[in-house]
């Protein structure tokens, strides 16, 4: 199973992008939002979930692992393949997608293209008692919900602790830098890297 990769980003298109991998290019099949969120040449950490069928082996990946996990629940249910699923991913978050579930908001569920009003119901049928793994607003409608971690942050921790530093040191180094995230939302995740690292050799 293929968790994770990390590399440079060789080439980018509509929905998918190819990571170079220690000289190995991967191509992996991902939504508008991912690709829209990196560059090419930047290094970068795409989380990715492997779908092997008889003719094919086919790499899907995304910028957080929420979103992964989403992917992977909604393939789980019956009629659900992993194109749908991707669709799926792109257009509702995986918050969105799972109070869209627990609620049975069928007309969210149904702006998924490919997803019908009998889909949307089988859906919420087989996967209302999976979703609490997800990001879910709880029952009572109170605002606390758990936190999402930006998928900037994951990318840079992942690549720190790839470097070797602890993933204490690398939270510290996120915390310093999310006011620059926070005051310039074009930052790439390779500034931030760099600024990251920068902070920690400063320790």
């Amino acid at each position: 199973m293929i968790a994770q990769l990390h590399g440079k980003v060789a080439a980018i298109g509509a929905n998918w992008l190819v990571i170079d991998v220690a000289g190995v290019g991967f191509q992996v099949s991902t939504t508008p939002n991912t690709t829209s969120a990196l560059r090419t040449g930047q290094t970068a950490t795409v989380f990715t979930s492997l779908v092997v069928r008889e003719d094919a082996m086919k790499l899907y990946g995304f910028g957080g692992t929420d979103e992964r996990d989403c992917f992977e629940l909604c393939r789980t249910a019956s009629g659900v393949g992993p194109k749908l699923a991707l669709a799926i991913v792109s257009v509702l978050t995986p918050e969105e997608f799972a109070t869209a579930v627990r609620t049975e908001d069928l007309p969210r569920l149904c702006t998924v293209p490919g997803i019908g009003r009998k889909g949307a119901q089988k859906i919420v049928i087989e996967l209302k008692d999976r979703v609490d793994a997800l990001f879910v607003a709880p029952p009572n409608g109170s605002a606390s919900v758990a936190p999402v971690t930006p998928a900037w942050q994951e990318q840079v921790m992942a690549g720190l602790e790839s470097l070797g530093w602890s993933s204490r040191d690398a939270e510290a180094a996120c915390e310093t830098v999310a006011p620059l995230a926070e005051e310039d939302p074009e930052a790439t995740v390779a500034a931030l890297m760099k600024a990251a690292l920068a902070s920690l050799a400063r320790v």
